[in-house]
């Protein structure tokens, strides 16, 4: 583990409260969040504290009473919250809608952001640009609508195409208004201050918003030179909603996770734009007990592990709900307090987290990738649920899994299209990723490390012509593309290019045929495409959810695909997925896979998901389990004391003829664990705080030549570990 640099903001965490030592992570930064009297005192703790400070606040919705009830500029602004089609304002909270974002709105957030960069924080976080599939139905929506569209507007609710049209507007309005906002205040900083401002969105996934039915600008934003970078939020509350595998509805934390953090990382593919990933140790729904919490975290942990080509982490939104608040003890009796192992535990994997830019990256097992294309359009497609018997709001945000009913609104939060062309192949160990279609057309060569993709059109639609052109070279130069899909989906009806003006096919995939080079009408089956080949399935792709059979039709057309295109490439399944970065060894063994049989792995181990550390020689993972690993056989000859593992920052670690000592910080009164290779079995420990020192307990592992430390933080002085051989 090495000493950070907090300038490399690799760990961070969001907080509205002011500095507390009992949540003082001791990450690199931390963003302070919400604008209101009392954000300059807190900001100015946060960087008394040592911490580099960002700001984040809410885009869509937050304190803003003053622009509705017309104190910002005299007027009233209540028809910019976001209704829906029974006349009911969205909110958040009382007296806090989601908004519409007018050009008004965004000068409002403008100057109310503009007070943040006076304050001097480095970097700015707008969060969650999210417009409803039920909104659309405010004054100020309408009026959007005609200065867009430059037609009346059609309630979203009355047609597919009004549907469509009305959510990509709604994608379009958030994109407009981070534009102005962001390019505005970083032109103001730097002729004000000489500074450069850094902005970011904290957005969820495409495919989480899709589920919600929430719409948000995603990939768009790509096209906002003013945009820094992002952070995914991926957490147990996404990840746990429920999908079908093989006719099953149930919460997939883990595989569910893994799609999400892959299509996260596709806004940053190619760029030099940073992103975050979020893990959150428990979540929004206060219901679950701390060993729920726990074993999902965990699985949410790894499955963003998998992804070495982000290194850099939010490790907690509100780690004050976290180490401070209750929540349902095991019994049901009651709410207790976080376990004391587990919080270890958590400040181990977080400060790990700092550690995660490794280059040596090695992937178990066959990892020939396998491209899912996605679209923004995805979330256009969402229908509005229908709620004729009563004007309740049916918002599903993760909070409460029992606010739709309906068996025809449970079935629109299925998204059965995108999880059947993915879990029946991640089930079987097999690397999906998801690809942005959209991208193809922003970066040259976006697709070249990969020779196998899948697509349909019955959920997501193109909204170029040109994109055909370069997927058909991409299969003509010897990519293997598969095609879901039988033409049912209501929405290829709806008005866009591939049915106005020249164009005048039913479908786009009639299109996407042709610049192939073949018939729309040909049959299912498997076609030659120059060096390249079409693997066509004449279904709907929800139906390899739905069943068994349909999922194998699936299976069986890739591995004839890849066969066609070279008898030599064969997909390795497997029920796991294992990686090496580093020295840090990732695992987890999927349920409903090919195999119940577990995994095994044998070496010399240190078990980061152990509050004390253990070092282990033999782990077997069984179905739905998961693992974090130091390598302790990793490159290590032991010629010097080095950091293995610490539930706490580091900041100083010397060497001298009678042992070592180093600087520990973390949370006041929390216990702490660390290990580290040392050269020779000790004889005595110490914690030194101020002109204290107290003996702690130690272990030593003779085998491992490692040594355990147990302590208190604390963090009224500086606190020094001494030990001594």
């Amino acid at each position: 583990m090495v000493i950070r640099d907090r300038k490399e903001e690799r760990i961070g965490f969001q907080e509205s409260a002011s500095f507390k030592p009992s949540f003082d992570l001791q990450t690199d930064f931390v963003m302070v969040y919400g604008i209101d009297k009392t954000m300059t005192k807190r900001i100015k703790e946060w960087k008394e504290k040592g911490y580099v400070v960002h700001l984040m606040t809410g885009v869509a919705w937050g304190e803003y009473k003053d622009y509705l009830y017309g104190k910002f500029d005299g007027l009233k602004h209540w028809d910019e919250a976001q209704k829906n089609k029974q006349g009911s304002y969205i909110q958040h909270g009382e007296d806090v809608p989601y908004m519409v974002p007018t050009i008004a709105y965004t000068n409002f957030l403008t100057e109310r952001i503009r007070a943040a960069v006076d304050s001097g924080v480095e970097a700015i976080h707008l969060e969650e640009p999210e417009f409803w599939v039920d909104g659309g139905y405010s004054e100020a929506f309408k009026r959007e609508w005609q200065i867009y569209y430059k037609e009346p507007w059609n309630p979203p609710h009355e047609s597919v195409d009004a549907q469509y049209r009305a959510s990509h507007l709604k994608a379009y309005l958030y994109k407009r208004s981070l534009d102005r906002l962001c390019s505005e205040l970083k032109e103001y900083a730097l002729v004000k201050y000489n500074r450069f401002i850094r902005f970011y969105v904290p957005t969820h996934s495409l495919i989480n918003y899709t589920q919600w039915r929430i719409v948000s600008p995603e990939s768009m934003l790509i096209d906002l030179p003013a945009i820094d970078g992002y952070i995914a939020q991926i957490w147990t509350g996404t990840s746990r909603t429920k999908n079908v595998y093989e006719g099953v509805r149930k919460e997939r934390t883990f595989e569910t996770a893994f799609l999400e953090y892959g299509m996260m990382q596709e806004l940053v593919s190619g760029t030099d734009r940073r992103m975050w990933f979020l893990h959150d140790p428990i979540e929004d729904n206060p219901r679950y007990t701390w060993s729920d919490y726990r074993k999902n975290y965990f699985k949410t942990v790894v499955a963003s592990l998998l992804h070495p080509d982000i290194s850099h982490y939010e490790i907690s939104p509100w780690p004050c709900r976290i180490f401070e608040g209750k929540y349902p003890n095991q019994e049901g009796t009651g709410f207790e307090k976080i376990p004391e192992d587990y919080a270890t535990t958590l400040l181990t994997v977080m400060h790990t987290l700092g550690n995660m830019n490794q280059q040596d990256i090695h992937v178990h097992g066959m990892s020939e990738k396998i491209g899912v294309l996605l679209s923004d359009s995805m979330m256009y497609q969402r229908k509005i649920i229908s709620n004729e018997e009563n004007d309740s709001d049916s918002r599903y945000d993760g909070t409460d899994a029992d606010s739709v009913q309906k068996e025809q609104d449970i079935e629109l939060l299925n998204f059965s299209s995108f999880y059947g062309l993915t879990l029946p192949l991640l089930k079987r160990g097999l690397w999906v990723r998801p690809v942005q279609l959209d991208n193809i057309r922003r970066f040259p060569n976006y697709l070249k490390d990969y020779r196998l993709l899948i697509l349909s059109y019955e959920f997501l639609k193109p909204e170029y012509p040109d994109l055909h052109n370069a997927l058909a070279q991409w299969v003509k130069e010897g990519g293997v593309l598969i095609y879901v899909g039988d033409d049912s989906d209501p929405y290829h009806k709806v008005r866009e290019w591939w049915n106005t003006g020249k164009h005048q096919y039913h479908f786009p995939r009639e299109h996407l045929f042709e610049s192939l080079g073949i018939a729309s009408g040909i049959e299912q089956g498997i076609y030659q495409i120059e060096k390249g080949v079409l693997g066509y399935l004449k279904f709907s792709p929800d139906e390899c959810a739905k069943s068994k059979i349909s999922a194998d039709l699936l299976r069986d057309m890739i591995n004839s695909s890849l066969e066609n295109y070279d008898q030599e490439i064969t997909l390795d399944e497997k029920n796991y997925f294992m990686m090496q970065r580093g020295p840090y060894r990732i695992a987890a063994v999927l349920d409903e896979s090919i195999s119940q049989e577990p995994l095994e792995i044998k070496g010399n181990f240190v078990d980061l998901f152990d509050p004390s550390l253990k070092v282990l020689h033999h782990i077997q993972l069984k179905p739905d389990e998961n693992t974090l690993l130091y390598d302790l056989d990793y490159k290590q000859t032991v010629q010097e004391v080095k950091v293995i593992a610490a539930s706490s920052r580091i900041e100083e670690l010397n060497q001298n003829e009678n042992g070592f000592e180093m600087i520990v910080r973390g949370p006041e009164k929390m216990k702490a664990v660390a290990r580290l290779y040392c050269l020779r079995k000790p004889n005595e420990a110490k914690l030194v705080i101020g002109n204290k020192s107290e003996d702690i307990s130690w272990e030593w592992h003779e085998q491992s030549q490692t040594i355990l430390l147990n302590y208190i933080h604390s963090s009224t002085e500086i606190t020094k570990l001494v030990v001594k051989w």
